[in-house]
């Protein structure tokens, strides 16, 4: 029997307060019914005895003591799933947004999640190609990781994570999939990303879902909860390897800070609440591949960095977490470099398992070992040439900047549009390695130079 509680005791903000309420839990679904015919949902956020707080996803405004009734589901939000998922669009609370109606679900499953037993987890191992060599070479993204990108605003973000999604859709098998988050994206960007799918013929197989910049905070924290979801299930039911693109984690951030704050909850580093940290764990974490599972879920959050600060609390704490990271240069950026990837800072911790014989070449980790240690030789060159000029530099310093130059225009650089084999990165590291003498070569090993170099 469900029971509706006529009145609200308080209004906060986002907040609706409830008392004589028995045995309710949290995270629980509630359903607001107005006066006017209308309808707003809300879950349990706080308990105190019979006392119930509710956050309200399309917010207050228009509610008052008196003029709602409030009936609790007894379940906590679950989010309908089937195969007609893919290709559809969904708001930042899994509602259909594309006029096409209703999922007809086959299961409804917990946006919260289920933990993953760490002994059930399996090593990720296999390379997913993507097309760009920076990342393809330096910072490997291997299936079932979870690979951060870093960026500044206005920079070109969108246009390298539509250019993954693209380029690792036509790569790959029958079997991929991608479930593309957006939070707090503005109508024209929401727009680019669904035009950008559809022009490249692969929206059958994305599933989006899309917080609006003008649409609630609260809608926002459940955001890449139903991404996940969804990606759990077309990856753990459906057996597809699926990779889920989540765009501005930063946004999510600041949404769980004002949400924090509404509630009167003491702030932490920069004013986000202290348990930020194990916010973004419990959606990181449900990246990864389970032993006798078929399908995978590999993760690429994206997050612009506020001033460009990499020691910023929403950063600095997914590194903690993700297990290495793509950097974007704002320098290169404005040099006209796309993708602008800063391949020194960059890292991919998985990368080592995942290449090599049987996976993408036998020079791939050396290789990517001698581009990095001569692009690091670069940085100290052009630091040397602003200090005493360029022509008092020596012989081997000159060829490092024209390396240097050739490195950034050639392999870093490429257009929205070319999507690279790994063998044409490979082959394309080592032509730009053959413009330096074989004794500057000190990070391969003779048999591997005898094979490659072409000086």
């Amino acid at each position: 029997m469900i029971i509706e509680h006529l009145k609200l005791s308080e209004i906060n903000g986002s907040l609706a307060v409830i008392d004589g309420v028995s045995n309710p839990s949290y995270e629980e679904m509630a359903t607001l019914h107005l006066d006017d015919g209308t309808t707003r949902t809300g879950r349990v956020v706080k308990i105190e005895g019979n006392r119930v707080t509710l956050q309200i996803f399309e917010g207050t405004r228009g509610i008052s003591m008196n003029n709602a009734r409030t009936s609790l589901s007894g379940e906590s939000m679950k989010l309908p799933l089937s195969p007609e998922i893919l290709g559809r669009v969904f708001d930042g609370l899994g509602r259909p947004a594309d006029g096409l109606g209703e999922v007809f679900p086959l299961v409804r499953r917990d946006v919260n999640g289920a933990p993953i037993n760490p002994v059930s987890r399996e090593y990720p191992r296999n390379f997913i190609q993507t097309g760009i060599s920076s990342i393809d070479a330096l910072a490997t993204l291997i299936r079932g990781q979870k690979l951060p990108i870093f960026s500044g605003s206005g920079m070109k973000h969108n246009e390298l994570a539509v250019q993954i999604v693209r380029q690792s859709t036509i790569a790959d098998s029958d079997d991929f999939a991608i479930v593309f988050a957006a939070m707090g994206v503005k109508n024209d960007v929401a727009q680019y990303f669904r035009s950008s799918f559809t022009s490249a013929n692969v929206m059958n197989r994305v599933v989006m879902f899309l917080n609006l910049a003008n649409d609630p905070i609260i809608e926002r924290i459940m955001t890449p909860k139903c991404a996940l979801t969804a990606a759990e299930y077309l990856a753990f039911d459906l057996g597809k390897h699926v990779l889920v693109v989540m765009t501005d984690m930063t946004s999510y951030a600041e949404a769980v800070r004002e949400y924090s704050s509404s509630r009167g909850e003491i702030p932490s580093r920069k004013g986000f609440p202290g348990y930020l940290y194990s916010d973004l764990a419990s959606l990181y974490e449900r990246a990864g591949m389970i032993k006798g599972k078929k399908g995978s879920v590999t993760q690429i959050p994206i997050l612009t960095m506020p001033n460009d600060d990499i020691t910023h609390p929403v950063p600095d704490l997914t590194g903690y977490i993700t297990e290495g990271q793509i950097v974007l240069s704002r320098d290169l950026d404005s040099g006209g470099i796309y993708p602008p990837v800063s391949v020194l800072p960059s890292l991919s911790r998985l990368m080592k398992d995942g290449i090599g014989e049987g996976y993408t070449r036998e020079d791939h980790q050396p290789l990517a070992n001698q581009l990095l240690a001569t692009y690091a030789k670069v940085q100290d060159a052009k630091a040397l040439a602003s200090v005493i000029g360029e022509d008092e530099l020596s012989q081997s310093d000159k060829q490092l900047l024209t390396f240097g130059k050739a490195f950034e225009k050639e392999f870093i650089n490429q257009s929205f549009t070319e999507n690279r084999t790994i063998e044409q990165t490979l082959d394309l590291g080592w032509e730009l390695l053959s413009m330096l003498p074989r004794t500057e070569l000190d990070r391969v090993d003779d048999a591997i130079l005898d094979k490659y170099y072409k000086g």
